[in-house]
């Protein structure tokens, strides 16, 4: 017959046993875990951002508050994003220049500060809107952020990065799983099937120019493949650039996006 635990490790193999089902039952709620042959297996990371943005991509739209924080300062972004057939955008944005309302159909971008005529450019040009981007030429940056699908970071990293599993948190009144992914810039731009190679090899040299040479993401998945939000951390020879995006609400790609304030 075994020896019977003494008090004090009985005590600890409880408290080992209960914070096991508490990992375990953050990890079920978020959706990390999935049934098989009656056992629970654990997703691998990859699988669920993947099945994420593709959750993204089949509704076709959201409701999203972006807020940038860098050297440069502070700017945000809210409203509602249409991607695919439909290509429709309509956010209050509010930077250096002011608050202004950045709308996209068909293709074409407008964006108006106050009273101001609105300033026009094709969505492959959205940073030549942007104040602080050098040019037309760039893309991947705020304004290219801002009108393209939420899930798309997730795609990339999940095909290029290095992705870590951080466990159950609590956000937006649920349990969410957090994920933290890594990759090189190249890899990372590589992966955005958007990208021909002449538009890539302009994003990457933008990039060298900045001293970026990794591009880090946060990913919070709640059940149902739900992406609620990202964070992505861009380290260059300026500083650090932080951007938030939250996304709230799944939106039909039938609907008319209206900004939010």
């Amino acid at each position: 017959m075994l020896p019977a635990l003494r008090p004090a490790v009985w005590g600890a193999a409880l408290l080992l046993l209960a914070g096991c089902l508490t990992a375990c039952s953050l990890m079920a709620v978020s959706g990390e875990r999935t049934p098989g042959d009656g056992a629970a297996t654990v997703r691998p990371p990859k699988q669920v951002l993947l099945s994420a943005a593709q959750a993204l991509d089949d509704v076709g739209g959201a409701q999203v508050q972006t807020v940038e924080e860098g050297p440069a300062g502070r700017r945000t972004a809210s409203g509602t994003v249409i991607w695919g057939a439909k290509d429709a955008v309509d956010l209050t944005v509010t930077d250096e220049s002011g608050t202004g309302r950045l709308q996209a159909r068909d293709g074409a971008l407008d964006l108006a500060y106050g009273g101001a005529p609105a300033k026009r450019a094709e969505r492959a040009d959205a940073e030549s809107l942007d104040p602080r981007a050098p040019g037309a030429a760039y893309a991947g940056g705020w304004l290219s952020g801002l009108v393209a699908n939420p899930g798309g970071p997730a795609h990339a990293m999940a095909l290029a990065g290095k992705l870590t599993s951080l466990g159950g948190e609590q956000l937006a009144g649920g349990t969410v799983a957090h994920y933290r992914a890594t990759a090189p810039v190249a890899e990372y731009f590589g992966a955005d099937e958007g990208l021909g190679p002449d538009r890539l090899a302009v994003v990457l040299a933008y990039q060298r120019q900045q001293g970026v040479t990794t591009i880090g993401y946060d990913f919070w998945v709640a059940p149902g493949n739900r992406l609620v939000r990202l964070r992505a951390t861009v380290q260059g020879s300026a500083g650090t650039v932080v951007t938030t995006t939250d996304v709230s609400e799944a939106v039909a790609a039938t609907e008319t996006p209206a900004a939010t304030g």
